[in-house]
């Protein structure tokens, strides 16, 4: 019952209630095959917009500009917004199970006009290539599909999504031109009035948006060890709480990073930011090995990320392993959130650098940095609850695998402690 699969069934039964109400309305309990249309394409927009970055800041914004004067009962709810993925997928798997109704109402329409009409053999036509294209990217969606082979997650996703973009234009031209012939009145009109028409357009921009950003831009590599490294970029300055995308094949795989301000110690002045990189397959070994200076390209705008919601306690305590601590650098640059720090790593100075570790300790001097070459695993859940005990802390944040965020996240709710730790998804 976690905050995403809340909102996945939210979104599911808002379109349920929307399909007993056309059924009702409709005379013989099929509803009119342009609503179902309207209802494919509105859930198709609301999915694309849920992956736009200048919609979800502006999301991030306002969630976490709440004042500490409100309950914390209603800012630990509000910090959830990173599970937005839930309407992104409870939207897209919506549009969908509508799309399918269309193109079984498209294929009874056909039957019935006996092939007079060329525009409805190839509306029927563009329905069957949707619904493909649909399939093939919910099949590649799959968390186990996509854990497991997250490279050709993305191709389906990216290709098949834009096969279904492009199909989906043709689709509304031949709709309207049915639609025109019915009303007698042109297919450009009926276009125009159709709500599907608006929410593709949207679509399209939301789309093109990101990708019209495209930059190839120069990597300044400064490697930390044989574990990690640490890519700096000097072409733009950029603030606390974003995050960066970045690849070698912009068309096939990308790479999620957190930023970090580069700040001069002397001048005081931001140079540029930097990510961290640790050995995690193929791609960030690449980049761990590949010393020289070089270029990589970097899609769409930055992007808040989890941490953001940080703001919205008085005081938290911030737990990281191994190179979560690069995410949680952005958050100690910004110092705007008093933050306790948890880092439990193997050789933190050795591994990630003296600077990293002197980060830590700028931001809390009094830093738990758990070396487990030296001192073993520890007991976390127990070492991060007296954390929050010994500074009162409203909420604890959590960037790590899998495994040690659930562990924490659950250790600290089952104690009334808010936690959270970034999912699969956010």
């Amino acid at each position: 019952a976690s905050s995403y699969r809340k909102t996945f069934a939210l979104i599911f039964t808002v379109n349920l209630a929307v399909f007993v109400s056309l059924v009702a309305k409709a005379p013989n309990g099929r509803p009119n095959q342009r609503d179902i249309g309207t209802a494919a394409s509105a859930n198709l927009l609301a999915a694309i917009l849920f992956r736009q970055e200048n919609f979800l800041n502006v999301i991030y914004e306002i969630v976490s500009s709440a004042p500490h004067s409100w309950p914390i009962r209603i800012r630990k709810r509000l910090a959830k917004v990173f599970h937005y993925g839930g309407v992104h997928s409870g939207c897209g798997v919506a549009a969908v199970v509508w799309y399918i109704m269309y193109t079984v109402e498209s294929t009874i329409l056909l039957v019935e006009d006996k092939n007079i009409h060329g525009d409805i053999l190839a509306n029927m036509v563009c329905s069957w290539v949707l619904v493909t294209m649909f399939f093939v990217i919910l099949a590649g969606a799959h968390p186990w599909f996509r854990r497991n082979y997250h490279d050709y997650f993305e191709a389906f996703h990216r290709f098949a999504g834009w096969t279904a973009l492009l199909t989906f234009w043709i689709h509304n031209v031949f709709s309207a031109a049915i639609t025109g012939r019915e009303n007698g009145e042109s297919t450009g009109l009926a276009l125009i009035k159709s709500p599907s028409f608006w929410t593709i357009l949207i679509s399209t921009f939301c789309t093109l948006l990101s990708w019209s950003r495209l930059r190839l831009r120069k990597v300044y590599p400064e490697k930390l060890s044989e574990h990690a490294t640490r890519l700096h970029f000097r072409y733009a300055g950029m603030p606390s709480f974003y995050g960066v995308k970045l690849s070698d094949k912009p068309l096939l795989e990308w790479h999620a990073f957190a930023t970090i301000p580069d700040v001069d110690e002397t001048t005081g002045k931001t140079t540029g930011f930097s990510v961290v990189v640790s050995n995690a397959g193929d791609w960030t070994s690449k980049q761990i090995n590949a010393a020289g200076e070089r270029k990589l390209w970097i899609r769409g705008n930055p992007l808040h990320g989890l941490l953001y919601t940080s703001r919205l306690f008085k005081n938290i305590v911030l737990v990281a392993t191994g190179s979560g601590i690069g995410p949680c650098l952005s958050l100690m640059h910004a110092n705007v959130t008093p933050t306790r720090v948890y880092w439990s790593t193997r050789d933190p100075a050795k591994v990630y650098g003296e600077g990293v570790v002197r980060a830590v300790k700028k931001a809390d001097p009094n830093a738990v940095i758990w070396n487990t070459s030296t001192q073993g695993r520890g007991t976390i859940v127990q070492s991060v609850y007296e954390l929050v005990k010994e500074s009162n802390a409203e909420a604890v944040f959590v960037i790590s695998n899998p495994k040690v965020t659930d562990l924490v996240v659950f250790g600290m709710q089952s104690r009334g402690v808010p936690a959270y730790g970034a999912i699969f998804d956010s």
